[in-house]
């Protein structure tokens, strides 16, 4: 497996996130890296066939969380145990694709975990235009996990 090296500017974020216990740091693992972006294969590949905005919302946050555990599986990192792994999945995201166009991409996961949180906890609704946007970003981060992290599957 080929990862493309985190910037020294990525590294530090990084290594904060580790620092403050919110991710640790453990072997790379191609087969987890891998597996996770085959799912996000297929869950991406079934977003533009769901008519209804709350599935095609989810299916693309599933989607996007499985790109964040194929990156963290491919550069040696998993998140903590406990409340907050979705967070601090995000905040990974973030720190490793900084970059335009995958910033966004990364920043829009933060918002699609907000919301997803909303809607499953508050029964808010999620529109065509969140879940259209959602599909969008994972779609993003997908390209942008590819180019940083080669598998020789």
């Amino acid at each position: 497996m080929a990862v493309t090296p985190l910037t020294p500017a990525q590294q530090a974020r990084v290594d904060a996130l580790v620092a403050a216990r919110r991710l640790e740091q453990v072997p790379a693992d191609e087969q987890r890296c891998e597996l996770f972006l085959k799912q996000a294969t297929t869950a991406l590949a079934d977003v533009p066939n769901v008519t209804h905005a709350q599935n095609k919302y989810n299916l693309a946050y599933d989607a996007a969380h499985d790109i964040g555990e194929a990156t963290l599986a491919g550069y040696g990192y998993r998140t903590k145990h406990g409340p907050g792994q979705h967070d601090a999945l995000g905040r990974f995201l973030a720190a490793i694709f900084d970059t335009p166009p995958e910033n966004a991409a990364s920043q829009q996961y933060d918002r699609m975990r907000r919301e997803r949180n909303r809607q499953r906890y508050d029964a808010q609704p999620i529109t065509t235009a969140a879940a259209n946007a959602a599909g969008a970003a994972a779609q993003t981060l997908y390209v942008a996990a590819r180019g940083r992290v080669q598998t020789g599957t």
